[in-house]
């Protein structure tokens, strides 16, 4: 197990350094002048070149990139040029937010994709088979954005059950009760497509796994139903894994829309609000930080199915 979590290891370095390259190389693609963003209009010619000097923009790209690089691995993300403050702690304290909407829509996802796709998995026909598998359905097919309003229009606005946006109450205490309650919609919201394919892969999981021999051996050897189904999921664990894993990591980077529309403070939020005001050091920061932490999810992902089926070590 240790000369697989270090080649594992091994293997993410190159990749994490891909990942900056491409994220360094969209960021100076992307049109617009940073240092004119800081000075504003009335910034003199002078004084654009004096700061595109002082903050290394008049280098050979190779030359920016590692010297970004560099400051990035020391945690400086430099300063944002709409805020005037550490993009660090900025990045931070969103991608804190954003850590507790992923746990708490993919706690979500992993619970109703379970359910139903064992459902649907186990019994092939009735009416509850044909529900899940339009669940799943549903919920791969339908955008999350939509979702998100109509939960806002019918639950929050109509009828008062949840708050309509935020994380807190401004005027409450910010207990973990008003967090709870904050969090309900948008975590629903999040959680559908990654519910919906769960459901779907861990259905052809079941299927798969209950048309092996070892499952009619174990029926012919005089088992219960429940030792059979408790052997066949076993079997389903590694798939589930990889699959669960991946979903998890979609949820970290893709709930911009969900944290738009419940303007949820989260790295998504963040990144969208620096887009539209070029705030290319954020964006770059906020990009990069989701980008590191997909891929050490995976990691993650990595050893635990090598820990649950040790063929894949070799």
């Amino acid at each position: 197990m240790p000369g697989y979590l270090g080649r594992r290891l091994l293997m993410t370095i190159p990749i994490l350094i891909g990942v900056s390259i491409v994220i360094f190389a969209t960021i100076k693609i992307i049109p617009g002048d940073p240092v004119a963003s800081m000075l504003g209009p009335t910034g003199s010619p002078e004084a654009r070149a004096a700061l595109h000097a002082r903050l290394g923009l008049d280098n050979p790209l190779p030359v920016q990139y590692f010297s970004w690089l560099g400051h990035t691995l020391t945690g400086d993300f430099g300063t944002s040029i709409t805020r005037h403050d550490a993009v660090a702690p900025i990045v931070l304290d969103a991608l804190v937010n954003t850590l507790v909407l992923t746990v708490a829509a993919g706690a979500l996802a992993i619970v109703l994709g379970l359910l139903v796709g064992a459902l649907t998995g186990l019994r092939r026909t009735g009416i509850a088979a044909r529900l899940g598998n339009a669940f799943a359905l549903f919920s791969i097919s339908v955008p999350q954005y939509s979702i998100g309003l109509l939960l806002i229009i019918y639950l929050a606005s109509n009828a008062g059950l949840f708050p309509v946006s935020g994380m807190h109450n401004p005027n409450g205490d910010g207990g973990f009760v008003d967090l709870v309650n904050h969090l309900i919609l948008p975590a629903v919201t999040a959680a559908l497509v990654p519910a919906g394919i769960i459901a779907r892969m861990f259905r052809s999981s079941v299927l798969d796994v209950m048309s092996m021999d070892f499952v009619e051996a174990l029926t012919a050897r005089g088992l219960s139903r429940a030792r059979v189904m408790r052997h066949a999921f076993h079997n389903t664990v590694p798939s589930l894994l990889t699959v669960a894993g991946l979903q998890v990591g979609y949820l970290l980077g893709g709930v911009v829309f969900v944290e738009a529309v419940f303007a949820w403070p989260g790295i998504g939020l963040l990144v969208y609000q620096s887009i539209t005001q070029r705030d290319l050091p954020v964006i770059q920061a906020g990009v990069l930080v989701s980008a590191f932490a997909f891929v050490l999810i995976n990691l993650v992902v990595d050893a635990l199915h090598g820990l649950v089926d040790p063929r894949i070590r070799t």
